[in-house]
């Protein structure tokens, strides 16, 4: 759960985006700017974290009193090369961190980092990733809880989806990409898997609360509702007119070890009772205008 050193919202001087070209990092200045968060946004134009002299490069663009979300990744991380490639960028960010402290640190991280049979999962269950991608979160966050001293807090997003996602992982953005293409959308098996699926925009909304609040913890950017891969393709396929197809095709192997994944969201509630998590329908259905040019 988060510990909050500011009671009320509070402006820091300036919030410093590490990953501001990405999905993820982009939508987080938008909504810093939405809230009149002074920020600068730092792509690898600006700071190559896996090229010599990157910590040099990052901490000259620090300053003292900076709130930094650190979302820069290689992701997901899906091999060895890419495991190392991520650890090194955030050794380069934890050098810069060390010489010019920031005033809060906030780490957007994944909820791969748990183990597979945590259900329900809450921020204090255990931290043992069965992937790369969840190994490279879980030892970033060491990293930098080790290395940094000052308050530190990392953000855990589940499965994430948006209009301008670039990745087409299985779920909602491949979904609705398929049918786009006019083909019908295919689930594996009968799609029984259910998982918690969560806007980007949200993620971002959560990300700026805990600049403002100066928190420091753990917290899961989960909507606590989990919903088939079946269910999700039709709510996806009915967007389209006319309707897409939804294609059950056969598994190319066993079921995924992970087959359910619920969340027990009372840590977010408590952290912040004032927010609310887009639900599921009115997300995919807003992503859908957003996406192909609608109001």
């Amino acid at each position: 759960m988060l510990t909050h050193q500011n009671a009320s919202p509070t402006t820091p001087k300036r919030a410093v985006v590490i990953g501001s070209g990405g999905f993820v990092g982009s939508t987080i200045v938008k909504e810093l700017a939405k809230a009149k968060i002074p920020t600068l946004g730092l792509t690898r134009t600006e700071v190559d974290l896996l090229s010599p002299g990157a910590a040099d490069a990052l901490k000259a663009r620090l300053l003292p009193d900076d709130a930094v979300v650190f979302v820069s990744a290689i992701a997901p991380a899906r091999n060895v090369t890419q495991l190392m490639a991520n650890l090194r960028m955030a050794e380069a960010a934890s050098m810069a961190f060390t010489a010019v402290p920031p005033a809060h640190l906030v780490y957007i991280s994944s909820d791969a980092i748990y183990a597979d049979d945590a259900n329900p999962v809450t921020e204090r269950s255990a931290v043992a990733p069965s992937t790369m991608h969840g190994m490279m979160h879980a030892a970033r966050e060491l990293m930098f809880r080790s290395e940094y001293r000052g308050p530190f807090a990392c953000l855990r997003p589940t499965l994430i989806y948006g209009a301008a996602d670039p990745h087409s992982g299985y779920g909602p953005n491949r979904f609705r990409r398929q049918a786009a293409n006019g083909d019908p959308i295919t689930i594996f098996g009968e799609g029984e898997e259910k998982r918690d699926h969560v806007v980007v925009e949200d993620v971002a909304r959560l990300a700026v609360q805990i600049v403002f609040h100066r928190s420091i913890g753990a917290l899961n950017a989960v909507t606590g509702v989990a919903t088939s891969f079946h269910d999700i393709a039709h709510m996806v396929a009915a967007q389209f007119t006319p309707a897409a197809k939804v294609k059950p095709v056969p598994r190319a192997g066993p079921r995924p070890h992970l087959l359910h994944r619920f969340f027990d969201i009372t840590d977010c509630h408590k952290s912040f009772p004032a927010f609310h998590f887009e639900p599921l329908a009115s997300g995919l259905a807003r992503v859908h205008r957003e996406a192909f040019g609608g109001v």
